[in-house]
């Protein structure tokens, strides 16, 4: 009830913010799942600022909202309700009240490039889906990679087609840029010089609604045979990340917490492995060519009790499917260090693998 109080209030200065003419030069950013460079969100305002100088970007993040509610309810109502585009990764619920301007383009670019497990309109809480059918409503123009996942968002966000754009998503032009990823990687190493040698795993399981308040890793790798060089990196969804504590001393360094690095894209080009189950990271990380295992311990409570998913999961994930840990351990010990081909998944789920999706994009806002 406090938060939906929150969201009349926000709705209210903004009607009265949309009196004011638009700026054309100004974009709203709705960055509330990843503010960093290396987002969908980060790496648009990058080609913006280059294609088109002098626009004006405001940011809307997590770190914003009603503990500072002057710069909440008043400053980023009033340049939300002034701006010619806003740009999105994630769903912003007082938008369920703000009547947007119909001269604005509202561009929803999401922060997932595909998706494995049902989510929005397809699995939401009724009073949550409620409130998102009418914010989809304002979303002129969401950006999607392929024509399959152009039918699953369609029915995630409840949009029809004709206002989805098979673009690609920015994500995809920095990890086909070589010569970028190559300075991230040394970047990384220098941070973390200790790494250097290291042969990493990078863990990255999604978030189970019923853990969001206490999330679980569902995996003991003390059971794994870690040598010398072996190094496993955590990254745990934003969305329940800010609610888990790793002990890594208990570990000896040999597990590290890496969930608040300000780069995924980053973790993903330097692990030599990824584990991961439901998580939409995977469709990044098969444009790398590496191994990945599918840890899915909880598959039959997941697709029975959980969000479930869009299309049967063991014959579509491009890698093999874990039930247990002893089947992880001995997969991981085999894979590790072998390249493997995910042409097949690619295919299906992109239409473009040209770096050429920021500037289709801006084409398709700005032109």
């Amino acid at each position: 009830m406090i938060k939906k109080f929150g969201y009349y209030i926000f709705a209210a200065f903004f009607s009265l913010f949309r009196l004011c003419p638009l700026n054309k030069d100004k974009v709203f950013l709705v960055a509330t799942h990843d503010d960093g460079p290396e987002g969908n969100i980060g790496l648009m305002v990058e080609y913006i600022k280059k294609e088109r100088a002098g626009t004006k970007f405001v940011y809307l993040t997590k770190k914003d909202g009603i503990r500072k509610p002057f710069s909440f309810f008043f400053a980023k109502a009033y340049h939300m309700a002034t701006a010619s585009v806003i740009l999105m990764d994630n769903e912003f619920m007082p938008m369920a009240y703000t009547p947007v301007s119909s001269k604005a383009k509202v561009v929803q670019l999401w922060h997932g490039t595909g998706t494995i497990k049902k989510f929005g309109l397809d699995a939401d809480p009724p009073e949550v889906r409620k409130l998102a059918r009418k914010i989809n409503k304002r979303i002129t123009h969401l950006i999607v990679n392929s024509e399959k996942t152009k039918k699953q968002y369609s029915s995630a966000f409840g949009i029809p087609p004709e206002r989805i754009y098979i673009t690609g998503l920015p994500r995809t032009d920095l990890i086909l840029d070589p010569e970028r990823m190559e300075i991230m990687e040394n970047e990384f190493y220098e941070q973390y010089p200790a790494l250097r040698e290291k042969r990493i795993t990078l863990y990255a399981p999604t978030f189970r609604d019923e853990q969001a308040a206490s999330p679980e890793l569902g995996l003991d790798f003390s059971g794994f045979s870690l040598a010398e060089e072996d190094v496993v990196l955590l990254r745990l969804h934003p969305f329940v990340s800010d609610h888990f504590s790793l002990d890594e001393a208990s570990y000896n360094g040999k597990i590290m917490d890496f969930s608040h690095y300000p780069g995924v894209t980053t973790l993903l080009r330097v692990a030599d492995c990824l584990i991961t189950d439901y998580s939409s990271i995977v469709f990044e990380y098969a444009l790398m060519h590496k191994p990945v295992l599918f840890y899915a311990y909880d598959l039959e409570q997941f697709e029975t009790e959980g969000r479930n998913f869009y299309e049967d999961y063991v014959s579509t994930v491009p890698g093999p499917v874990c039930r247990d840990q002893n089947t992880l351990h001995e997969q991981w010990m085999e894979v590790m260090g072998r390249s493997v081909s995910q042409e097949d998944f690619l295919n299906e789920n992109y239409r473009y693998l040209d770096g050429g999706a920021r500037k289709r994009v801006f084409e398709l806002i700005f032109n």
